[in-house]
């Protein structure tokens, strides 16, 4: 009797223990929904969490409604309110096949059918870069320094075919893909629009968009400025912007804006790929820069014949000459370890090399382009904010008062109290960006809009259009907001 006693407490203590293991077994199993859980690492995003475990860059928005369900019903799991910003330690909910979110469908990525012409896609690419290619073609220019204008008028620029690497989810009136082109045989990513609806007898005009720096580590093709790239391609634009050579999963290395003219050869051999697109009209292409990417829109504009028009954000503008005296960029961070040192080291490696601008001014005029200004392929508009605390207002004053010493065409905005990205007067830059490039790529309808005068039509989110005044004395867009 004692015997089966002992047994019996045993055996109750045994299933106790069962019973108190069980919680914490299932909570090592991932949430219901979940195929996984992951806890953000430093250097993640949720872009290169979802190529890693979804196979699919840009499949980061199952993600945020997976991880965004769970935490409905589970207080360990983050709520994700920015897609651009996570931060190390968050719990994130991988989502299982045919997971399906609190406030409706599937978490998936949409797949809509391609255009007729557009080519069929290769294929994600990998969550890994791939290796770095060797940059081929150039040409030296007798002892011509590669930053040179002239040296770059010298070297062919012949970009390649766009290759449709996934078809992504579709805009308000218009299709997304995230392509890859050549560039000194390095392989580029891009994000492609392409407006629906029958193209024009001629094809779209294009714009190529030159993003800002981004630490290149950190930077994905289908992520930032979508507002931005947004803004043209509901209003009719094919919008082409590339990554640049070693940010994202772009071939290559990010060597920076300024040192080296990589980055532009990279624009100009966009402008090629752009040409060469079926759907394109090859003489109607424009550029769009922001910071660093206006930087590159000028000089591709005084180096390339092909570029009709350009619009600057807040550009990075100026001569070298005030790059090196009048610009210190103030941020409380080093440059990160994926942008070499010699692109954080330009203005040493310069004057070392060729002495300060006071002791060879030949030199420094050579590299910059607002010294080849009568020869820009195009009028151009600028936009900064007062409160620009990344690149200083007068870099875009001094380019409008060198445009007009030179007779061409400049608009210039400025935008009391605003910041570097625009923010607060976002959609008024965008409004007269649009008008800007109407004008320039689109002149039958610019005329067409101008006989409306006083009035003429402003497209609306979503593709309505009304009449709208013009702008007033102030400078104001008064449907801007709609």
């Amino acid at each position: 009797m004692t015997n089966q006693k002992s047994t019996l407490f045993v055996l109750v203590g045994a299933l106790a223990l069962l019973l108190t293991l069980l919680p914490v077994v299932a909570s090592a199993q991932p949430g219901a929904g979940c195929a996984a859980d992951v806890t953000v690492q430093s250097g993640d995003t949720l872009s290169a969490l979802a190529a890693r475990h979804l196979g699919n860059l840009s499949a980061y928005n199952a993600i945020v409604e997976a991880t965004n369900a769970r935490a409905a019903a589970d207080a360990t799991y983050a709520r994700i309110t920015d897609p651009n910003t996570i931060a190390v330690g968050m719990k994130l909910c991988i989502p299982a096949a045919g997971f399906t979110a609190n406030e409706g469908g599937p978490v998936s990525v949409p797949v809509t059918q391609q255009p007729a012409n557009t080519p069929t896609p290769a294929g994600p690419p990998t969550a890994t870069p791939p290796p770095t290619a060797t940059p081929a073609g150039r040409v030296a220019v007798g002892d011509l320094h590669s930053l040179t204008i002239e040296w770059a008028r010298a070297q062919s620029y012949p970009g390649s075919e766009i290759v449709v690497e996934q078809v992504l989810t579709p805009g308000a009136n218009y299709q997304r893909y995230l392509t890859s082109y050549r560039s000194e045989g390095l392989k580029i990513y891009a994000l492609l629009t392409v407006p629906n609806g029958p193209k024009p007898a001629t094809g779209w005009p294009a714009i190529i968009f030159n993003h800002g720096y981004i630490p290149p580590e950190q930077y994905r093709t289908t992520e930032r400025y979508v507002a931005y790239v947004d803004g043209f391609a509901r209003n009719g634009y094919i919008v082409f912007r590339p990554d640049y050579r070693g940010h994202g999963f772009s071939e290559g290395e990010a060597t920076g804006g300024y040192g080296t003219p990589d980055y532009t050869i990279d624009a100009l051999n966009a402008v090629a790929a752009v040409k060469q697109y079926a759907d394109t009209d090859p003489n109607r292409i424009g550029m769009w820069g922001h910071s660093m990417g206006g930087h590159i829109t000028l000089r591709s504009m005084v180096i390339s014949d092909d570029i009709k028009v350009g619009v600057i954000w807040a550009g990075v503008v100026a001569s070298y000459p005030d790059l090196l005296n009048n610009w210190r960029r103030s941020s409380p961070n080093p440059a990160p370890p994926a942008v070499s040192s010699s692109a954080r080291r330009w203005r040493e490696v310069l004057t070392r090399e060729y002495g300060t601008p006071e002791e060879n001014p030949e030199f420094w005029a050579s590299i910059s382009a607002n010294s080849y200004l009568a020869d820009i392929s195009g009028p151009i508009q600028l936009h900064h904010g007062t409160n620009d605390e990344s690149v200083p207002l007068n870099f875009s004053a001094w380019l409008k008062e060198q445009m007009d010493a030179a007779e061409k065409t400049a608009e210039y905005y400025v935008y009391e109290g605003d910041n570097h990205n625009l923010s607060v007067n976002f959609n008024t830059a965008m409004a007269r960006s649009v008008e800007f490039f109407d004008r320039y790529l689109k002149p039958r309808l610019h005329a067409d809009r101008r006989r409306l005068s006083p009035n003429r039509i402003w497209q609306r989110p979503g593709g309505h259009s009304r009449l709208c005044p013009d702008y007033r004395r102030d400078g104001v867009q008064p449907c801007a907001g709609l």
